[in-house]
């Protein structure tokens, strides 16, 4: 979720705040940081900046922000969906304040500077932060796509000039993947290929925050002779908050959803949010017949331009199998991967990013452990020192011996419910009350299989005041359950492991713990993955 908070001489200061959706769930709730640890700790930030305007890094400010009551800095995109957000939680957006790529700012000991950088959205940014004799750059995410559309390709000099640098705190996504991401440039060009070769509607989902990519589908319509409609609220709120900044100029009118059927299927683009299977998205309500406005026809065309999420497989294959259903033809990232580019870069990149700033030290962030990993081989070959790969909940010193793992403290989950943010029922954790036998938090990392699900990567096991165990014996009894429980969900998965986990427990241990299991999607390692 991405709330990073960084502290010199007892002043701190945050780094994001996004939200994620839990698919795992009932209903698919929002999940956002647990505040409990740094309100325990004493810590609040004095300022929070932003790096860019994806959910994952600001779903979760107009939540947490009244806590703080802080300056909030962001780019103009951001700023803009910010404020937004702050209107629809009936707050003031005065605390919002408006940053330019390159500029400088303070923050008692800290000075941070945003740096421009490729990405899946305009106007991403790195930051370099100051304090004392360190230097460090929290790289957001980015990637170095000689042509992105919308922005200008990386300012190599601007980041050769910042050598050396102490530390990066770098993006992981994409770090087992050799070679170089795709550029936005050749997605458009593909885009455009390939609309001019359909026939009857086309509907293409692809991510409503990739403006970019919104403007190469716009280009490549009209190109063809066929107008434009958007679909999905998100999309619409993207493309207006975009359109006010001047970054969709040349965008072509768009005709309001209602009036599409007026028009021939073959005349017909549509922009439509649920690329990655949401119930409640445009695409999902094609699939089911259930627009208001469009029934999709035996010879219409779906385009996804987007790759699947960890976890979200399944209620794609789903939504994909529903569109087949209707005689739709299909275009997505297995059979056609040149019309999705990733916005994280790929090992070539981070190999030539890292020669401009020559870093002495590494904590790579963002994806899962197999990532981190990966990152963290990487930079070894480099001769940069990565000792750590970070977890929710870790508290970090970095000092001139390098990276240490000061303290871990549990995080359990907080699900927006309604208008308030509250512990999810089972993982609440209260502070008020310890619980005579102890707890054991278990987070488990897995994979959807040919035949089931799998574990990946580390297990993330707090046993605090329980009875100890033999971690290697569990870790072998949980994958050998999870190859024989045969569920549809990780909601389902979490369901049928929950009891089996408290008996195999109970049969092994004095005194039974109070068990908190939270289930996350992950995925296996591949060479050639893109996202």
């Amino acid at each position: 979720m991405n709330l990073t908070l960084y502290g010199y001489e007892d002043h701190w200061v945050a780094v994001d705040c996004g939200m994620m959706i839990r698919q795992d769930l009932p209903n698919a709730p929002l999940q956002v940081p647990n505040l409990e640890t740094p309100k325990a700790l004493g810590i609040a930030p004095q300022a929070l900046y932003i790096t860019h305007g994806h959910e994952d890094h600001i779903g979760a400010v107009a939540w947490l922000w009244p806590h703080w009551q802080c300056p909030i800095y962001a780019t103009p995109l951001a700023a803009g969906l910010l404020r937004l957000k702050f209107a629809e939680h009936q707050l003031s957006s005065a605390a919002i304040r408006v940053v330019e790529p390159g500029e400088a700012l303070e923050s008692g000991p800290f000075t941070l500077r945003y740096l421009a950088v490729p990405h899946s959205i305009p106007e991403s940014c790195s930051l370099m932060v100051m304090a004392g004799r360190y230097r460090v750059l929290h790289s957001g995410d980015w990637k170095l796509d000689p042509e992105p559309i919308i922005g200008a390709p990386i300012d190599q000099a601007q980041f050769k000039a910042l050598a050396p640098v102490d530390l990066v705190v770098g993006d992981s996504t994409n770090a087992p993947i050799p070679g170089h991401s795709g550029s936005e440039g050749d997605v458009a060009r593909a885009l455009a290929k390939t609309l001019a070769n359909c026939e009857g509607r086309v509907i293409v989902s692809c991510f409503a925050s990739n403006i970019a990519r919104v403007l190469a589908i716009g280009r490549a319509a009209y190109q063809c002779g066929r107008r434009v409609s958007l679909m999905g609220r998100s999309m619409e709120r993207m493309v207006g908050v975009a359109r006010g900044l001047g970054y969709l100029d040349d965008f072509p009118a768009v005709v309001p959803a209602h009036d599409l059927g007026y028009l021939p299927p073959d005349e017909v683009v549509v922009i439509a949010t649920g690329s990655q299977g949401e119930p409640r998205a445009a695409l999902q309500r094609l699939a089911q017949g259930r627009h208001p406005h469009v029934d999709l026809q035996p010879g219409d065309n779906v385009i996804f331009s987007a790759k699947a999420i960890p976890g979200n497989e399944r209620p794609i294959e789903q939504l994909k199998k529903r569109l087949q259903q209707l005689g739709v033809k299909l275009f997505d990232e297995f059979s056609h991967p040149q019309l999705h580019a990733t916005g994280h870069p790929a090992q070539d990149e981070i190999t030539r990013f890292y020669q401009w700033l020559t870093p002495s030290h590494l904590l790579p962030v963002h994806g899962e452990s197999l990532h981190q990993q990966a990152h963290q081989q990487l930079a070894a070959s480099l001769g940069i020192q990565a000792p750590l790969a970070p977890v929710n909940g870790d508290l970090i010193r970095f000092d001139q011996q390098g990276l240490h793992l000061e303290q871990h403290y549990p995080q359990p989950p907080c699900i927006v419910s309604q208008n308030s943010v509250v512990p999810h029922p089972g993982l609440e954790s209260d502070n008020s009350t310890h619980p005579r036998r102890g707890s054991l938090y278990l987070a488990l990392p897995v994979t959807a299989t040919q035949t089931g699900w799998a574990r990946v990567g580390r297990l993330m096991l707090d046993n605090t005041s329980a009875n100890s165990l033999d971690e290697d014996s569990f870790s072998e009894w949980l994958d050998d359950q999870l190859a024989e429980l045969h569920a549809d969900t990780l909601a389902d998965l979490r369901l049928g492991l929950q009891p089996r986990l408290i008996a195999w427990l109970a049969e092994r241990l004095q005194h039974l713990p109070e068990v908190h299991l939270q289930i996350m999607a992950s995925e296996l390692p591949a060479t050639v993955v893109d996202e």
